[in-house]
Formats: C-alpha cells, structure tokens, sequence
C-alpha cells in the first residue's frame, strides 16, 4: 500500500456526518438560544410578533430530512448545523420579495406556529436595548448576522466570515457585514437582554370589539362580507399618522375621545401646591419644553389608548395597563437624552411614553400605580435610563436632592444637579447594575425633612425606611450599609417602600463576636406580595447571609411586628451551632430539644440536621419562623 508523503498539503478535514437525531438533541437543548439568534437577525420592519412567529418557525424548520454532512466547526456538529440552517432560513426571511421569483418558504408568513387572538412580543427592556435594537434595524441582514454572530455566539472573525459565506452571502457582501458589524459601538452583553429573547414574552389581545363583530356576523351569515371589509378596512403601509403608533380606534364614546384630545389635558398651575391639602402628583405643575407640542402629546395619548403592536408595554406587578378613563394630567413633555418623553397621570397610575427624537418607531409605554402616594413617594418619577444612569423629574416641593453610596456611608453626599424644570443630572443607578459594589440612593429635601429613595426599576423610587414596623422613620444612608445588596431581591416587584429593622444583636458562642440580626421588608403598591428577608451577619463580614425569606408573611410588619429566623453558623473552631433570635417581644425560642428564656438561642448542631425553630411571646402567642 502506498503510504502518504509526509511533505504533502494537508487533507481537508472530513466532513462530520449529521443524525437526524444528533440534530434533534441539539435543537432541543439550544432552543432558546436558536431562537434569539433568529429574532436578532430577521429584519425589525417585520413587527415584533411577526419576528417572533418566524423565529420560532425557522428554528423549527431547521432539523434535516435525513442523515446529512456538514463542515466540521470545531465543536458540537449537531449545534453546529442547526445553527448554520437558523442562520441561513433567517437571511432569507429578509429578502425582499420579487415579482420575476417564486418566494422562498422563509419569506412568507409562517404557517407554524400560529397564534389567534393575541399579540405576542418579548419583555421591555431599558434605553440602551431601545438603542441597539435602532442600530440593528439600520443594517441589513449579513451586518446584522455578524454582530450576532459575534457578540452571541462568541465567534472570532474567521469563523464568523465562514459561517455566513456556509449561509449563502456572497464573498464581497461578508467582507461589508464585517465592517459595518465591528463599527457598531453597543455592549454585545445587551444581546442576552429580555429585550431580545422570543421565549419570554408578553401577550395582549387583538382588537376585541373587531372580533366580537365578525362572531356576530359569522353567526348571521354574513361572515365572507365581513371578512372581506375588514381587510379592506385594515389601516395600510405602516405608515405613522397623527396617532403615531396607535392602533385603530375601537370605540367612540364621549370620555374616550376627551382622553384623546391633548387640548384637554389637566394642566396644573406651577404654585398650586404650595396652597394644596394634598402633596402627591394631582398638585405637580406641567414641565418641561414640549408642552406645547400638540403631536407629540397626541401620539402619547393615542398610544395609551390603544398601544400598536410595535409599542412596547411594561407594566408594574398589579397595574392595569388600560386606557385613561378621561382626560388626564400632565406631568412633563421634553427631550431627554435620544428621545421624546411625555409623562401622565390619571389619578391612579403614572404613565411615562417615549419615541426616539429621530422618528416614531419603536416607542415605549410605561405604566406604575401610584394611589395613596403621600410627599414621601411622590417625590420623584423616572424620566430615562440609559448607560447603566437614571435620571429623575423631581417634585416642585423638592429643594435639593443628592446621591448617597449606601455602600460607602462614610463618603460624602454628591450634589445632583437639576434643571429649572426639575430634571435632575444622570446618576449610576443600582436598577440596572448587575453587581453590588455600590448602591446608589437619592436623597430628596424639602421644607420638611429629607427622604432617601431608591431605583429599584420602576417609574417611581421606592422610598426607604428603617427602625420597628410600628413606627418606621426615614433611614439616613448608614442604616442600609450592611444590607443594601439586599434590596436586589425587590427590583421589578412593583415595591412603593422598604423597611430596614434591626432586631436583634447575639453574642456567639466561644467568643466570635457579635452577630446583627436585620428584618427587611418591601411593601408594595398592591398591597399584597411583601418581599421579607431576615439578614444575618458575624463581626468583619463583608456582607449579609439571608437566614430566610418569604412573599407571604406578615412578619416584620405593621400588622405582625414579630419576627424569629435562625441559620446554620461555623464557629472559628470549627464547631457548628444553630443561632436563631427573635424580636424583643419573644420570650422563649426551642429548637434542637433545646427551650431558653429571652429571644436568643444558640445550639450545637450536625451539620446537615433537620432541626424545627420556634419561639413564643411573653403571653403564650407561638412565633414561627420565617418562610
């Protein structure tokens, strides 16, 4: 047999051989991130839920009829080729369709998977989404297949051009998608957000007094002429009219209209608050240099009303996301940032909408509930997030406001810089960070006192308090140093306030020091869903370990200001005991077999036991723990 001459070229490498279900397993296991993939790539003028159909359509379509090869990718094949057929069924969905060529199956509207009678697009995410999602739409599909490529997937340029000449682009069109890819100045981390993820969404109704209609006709045997003017009577091209990105109106009724007509917007005197019985937002003053812009305000109004389906809507845990009942206030009209920003108010909820400065498309719609909000939660709304800063429309009553590291509460306070209006200055917020290493809290100081809030993701900052949930007061920043990272657990739950409570100090045995036991608790605008935590930290540690923690429970709050935990501690000797402390007002803990007077317990316990904590009050009421 002749043998291979060493000093010849190398043989390409062997194609992998595909199994169908290799290809299965891989579709299976990578399905969300197929998906995603899919969504990046396929042109934004699609509409959201058309881009979401289709993914999901294309992911689906990308298993082979039977075994197959494929060019070797350095790792799992199965992933490999699937990924490649996501890629390539994605490209051909943009390509405009031509009267001279039969379209191609990617190209027409997905017969699988289909939704009736519902609008589906993935969750909302910040301004900076909003911004490369723009960017994105500006490219074509090969420059918007690399950046994915690249920031998703983790492929170097190499294999990034192999992939997409492997997708059918052409050599000369690669070589562009490289550059204009590379010159796209977003975080490619921004391509795991919500924003972009086809798996987790949010649904809404079509138009439901259309679809009551065409039942009622079907029924009378006119469906075929009903079908036939509706689609006739569908609003055409897209295009942006004095709406913006409203969708057709649905009912006509006297306050219904009002709420539509910018004309009729409440619009309070600048001092009317200072004579008010109230101090909550009924009394803020319109702001801000559009007010006056009449298109605007009517976009705003219109999309509140009946939100198209390229709006995105976010909305607060237990906040009706409906149209006004009748005309509302007016809060704030102005440029911030890269966008147009109008702020509502109907009496029970705050509604922010935003439109980039460039145009209409991709706007957002924001709903928080703000009923019962006094001077202590009305103080501030949320105008912008972008680049990981937040920036507030303070209350008129505000006379400074400043941002305080809770981290740091020895660090002096920055003085927030504020506009005539009452916009304040960007500042880092603790919202959008995706680590603790400072947490940012915004001081607000009137005539009466300063309130220290915090972002912790909605519209309005939740206010923070500290000391017994009988008589909690307004914390100063030292209160939270130990448990700042704690107020994590609240972000996006709709929280209106949250309480720090240190109840307890134990001494550990064998000398360790002393322990500090800290309840919070995050109320919330609905009133139900508390988010309680009872915190647990040793002398020198750099932090708090969570002893328990529920969504349930009234402990730690006004109704049942009792609260008992207990958690699992390694002494230096390496001996582990269970410590446990109960508010002041329980008079004896048991656990372990073990009973002891006063609200401190600590047992030699092995490590991994099962053990039950209780606790009783002076009168006999049983303390459960925690949970």
């Amino acid at each position: 047999m002749q043998q291979p001459d060493p000093s010849s070229p190398a043989a390409p490498a062997p194609a992998d051989v595909i199994d169908v279900e290799q290809a299965e397993a891989a579709l299976v296991e990578h399905y969300p991130r197929l998906v995603r993939l899919a969504y990046l790539v396929l042109p934004p003028r699609l509409g959201r839920h058309r881009r979401v159909l289709t993914a999901h359509s294309v992911a689906q379509r990308s298993l082979p009829r039977a075994r197959t090869t494929s060019a070797p990718t350095g790792g799992d094949p199965g992933y490999g080729y699937v990924r490649l057929r996501v890629l390539r069924g994605a490209l051909e969905a943009g390509l405009p369709l031509r009267r001279a060529a039969w379209p191609r199956r990617s190209q027409l509207p997905p017969l699988l998977p289909q939704v009736w009678g519902l609008r589906l697009f993935p969750k909302s995410g910040g301004a900076d989404e909003l911004a490369l999602d723009q960017r994105l739409s500006a490219l074509d599909g090969p420059a918007r297949a690399a950046y994915v490529l690249r920031g998703l997937e983790r492929l170097d340029e190499p294999a990034i051009r192999a992939t997409l000449l492997a997708a059918g682009c052409a050599p000369g069109t690669v070589s562009t998608a490289l550059v204009t890819a590379a010159a796209i100045g977003a975080e490619p981390a921004l391509l795991a957000s919500p924003e972009f993820d086809p798996c987790s969404l949010h649904a809404r109704p079509t138009d439901l007094m259309r679809r009551r209609q065409h039942a009622k006709a079907a029924v009378a045997g006119l469906a075929a002429l009903v079908v036939c003017g509706a689609l006739l009577g569908l609003p055409g091209g897209g295009s942006w009219g004095p709406d913006g990105a409203a969708a057709p109106p649905y009912a006509r009724n006297p306050a219904g209209q009002a709420a539509l007509d910018p004309q009729k917007l409440t619009r309070v005197a600048p001092t009317a608050w200072e004579s008010s019985a109230r101090t909550d937002f009924s009394v803020w003053p319109a702001r801000g240099p559009l007010t006056g812009d009449t298109a605007l305000l009517r976009r705003a109004l219109a999309v509140w009303a009946r939100p198209g389906p390229s709006v995105r809507v976010s909305a607060t845990p237990g906040t009706a996301a409906g149209a006004p009942p009748g005309p509302a206030q007016l809060l704030y009209a102005g440029g911030i940032d890269q966008a147009r920003v109008v702020v509502l108010y109907d009496g029970l909820r705050v509604v922010r909408y935003a439109e980039p400065r460039d145009g209409t498309g991709g706007a957002a719609l924001d709903f928080a509930r703000v009923d019962g909000a006094d001077a202590g939660l009305s103080g501030a709304v949320v105008l912008d997030r972008t680049d990981g800063n937040v920036r507030y429309l303070t209350a008129p009553w505000v006379t400074r406001a400043s941002v305080h590291d809770l981290l740091e509460p020895g660090a002096k306070a920055q003085r927030l810089s504020r506009a005539a209006d009452g916009t304040t200055a960007p500042f880092a917020s603790p919202a959008l960070a995706a680590s603790c290493t400072s947490w940012n809290a915004l001081a607000l100081t009137d005539a009466t006192g300063t309130r220290l809030t915090t972002d912790l993701g909605e519209l309005v900052p939740a206010r923070l308090t500290s000391g017994s949930p009988v008589a909690p007061h307004d914390s100063a920043p030292a209160d939270w140093a130990a448990t700042a990272c704690s107020l994590a657990a609240a972000r996006s739950h709709g929280v209106r306030s949250v309480n720090s409570w240190s109840y307890a100090r134990q001494p550990l045995p064998e000398g360790n020091g002393t322990a500090r036991w800290v309840c919070t608790r995050a109320e919330t605008w609905q009133g139900g869903g508390p988010r309680t935590l009872a915190l647990f930290r040793t002398p020198g540690a750099s932090a708090s370990v969570v002893a328990a923690k529920s969504q349930t429970a009234a402990a730690c709050g006004a109704r049942d200001p009792l609260v008992l935990a207990g958690v699992r501690w390694k002494s230096r000797s390496g001996v582990w005991y269970l410590v446990a402390a109960g508010s002041a007002k329980v008079g004896s803990v048991r656990a372990a077999g073990s009973t002891v007077a006063g609200n401190l317990l600590a047992v030699k316990v092995a490590r991994g036991a099962e053990v039950s904590l209780t606790g009783r009050t002076a009168g006999g009421t049983e303390v459960a723990t925690l949970r």
